[in-house]
């Protein structure tokens, strides 16, 4: 009776109609490490490829090639060894299969020498992640560069009280930190993101900052909480924090949300200061536009946050010196997304995209 694990295990490839080119590709590219015929496989993925890099060792040949609306395929092979390509817009997965370690390793180092593209740094960008669940790849996280202004040169946009509620939270350092929670909360418009891009920059030394664009998924799936909370640190030191932030979460933190929201609640306690969150350096940022009387006791209780902060409009005295004019400025003040429509000339009770100028930034 043979002992490789290879004899007990036959391979088979279904395909139907709900397969792509691309996904047979993938398949193909199993068979000789699944028959043993190469047993050592490695592996890499890259975020940004630069233009014009082929991911191919040289002498490649290419064996199949496939591309759809997201992704291509490439599967080429040389003596000794197989690679595929799965490329999506500017990232790439690279996978090599070799008759020996040392074989695998030099071919996925000679098919990636010099592919990828980190764009030089500036003073005033901050890399960001961005977690999502992709239809192929399950949970994945990318990274982009975001402009974000010092604090100083984005302090004045916000009200006296805000301001200096702000001051503190900039200057935060690991041993400062007594909850998990930040909870930023007041109406649209007011520059809740702003300031989170902002702290970004101010924390960057120690701080990794990845915002979840499916919060309402990550709670509803155990395994997308998993890996967020496990983490993907992108070649930073041992130790360094790491801040979610998640955008909007109205419903998962109103009063009723033990009712309305099942277990996804539960979750978010979890990761703040259950054992989910216990040996992970994690903070947990949340942005809403709901009154702090509407949120849920739990959320808000002492010990739980780092920072609560409701970020209300500027006064009338603040918003005409933000504007350098006091025409059109209502009494009661305005909030930012009004004053960035006023400077351009748009009325603020009828402003057509505040998202569009890319002056103001992300203000909401």
């Amino acid at each position: 009776m043979s002992t490789n694990p290879f004899d007990a295990l036959p391979v088979r490839l279904g395909v139907d109609d709900s397969d792509s080119p691309a996904d047979v590709v993938d398949a193909l590219f199993l068979g000789r490490f699944a028959t043993g015929e190469q047993p050592h496989a490695h592996a890499v993925n890259i975020d940004r490829v630069r233009t014009g890099a082929t991911l191919l060792p040289p002498d490649a040949r290419v064996l199949r090639s496939a591309r759809d609306d997201d992704r291509s395929a490439t599967l080429a092979e040389g003596d000794g060894w197989t690679v595929l390509v799965s490329r999506w817009n500017r990232g790439a997965d690279v996978t090599v299969t070799a008759t020996s370690q040392e074989l695998a390793s030099e071919v996925l180092g000679l098919a990636t020498d010099g592919a990828a593209d980190e764009p030089e740094p500036q003073p005033e960008n901050v890399t960001m992640g961005f977690w999502y669940v992709s239809p192929r790849r399950g949970p994945h996280r990318t990274t982009r560069q975001i402009s974000a202004g010092t604090w100083e040169e984005v302090r004045p946009n916000y009200t006296a009280p805000v301001a200096e509620a702000l001051d503190g939270l900039m200057k935060t350092r690991p041993e400062d930190i007594a909850g998990r929670l930040l909870l930023l909360h007041g109406p649209p418009g007011t520059g809740k993101t702003s300031a989170l891009r902002t702290l970004a920059r101010s924390w960057r030394d120690w701080c990794q900052v990845d915002c979840v664009l499916d919060p309402e998924r990550l709670f509803s799936d155990v395994g997308y909480l998993m890996d967020i909370a496990i983490g993907e640190d992108d070649g930073t030191t041992k130790g360094r924090w790491r801040l979610l932030l998640l955008e909007d979460c109205d419903e998962l933190i109103r009063g009723e949300a033990k009712h309305t929201a099942g277990q996804a609640l539960s979750r978010l306690l979890n990761l703040t200061d259950g054992l989910l969150g216990q040996g992970r350096n994690v903070l947990v940022g949340v942005t809403t536009n709901e009154d702090l009387e509407r949120l849920h006791p739990a959320v808000v209780r002492p010990g739980r946050c780092l920072a609560r902060i409701e970020v209300g409009p500027l006064t009338r005295r603040e918003s005409v010196e933000w504007l350098g004019r006091e025409e059109d400025v209502p009494r009661e003040g305005a909030t930012l997304a009004e004053l960035f429509a006023l400077r351009r000339g748009v009325s603020p009770t009828s402003v057509p995209d505040q998202r569009a100028d890319t002056d103001a930034g992300l203000y909401l």
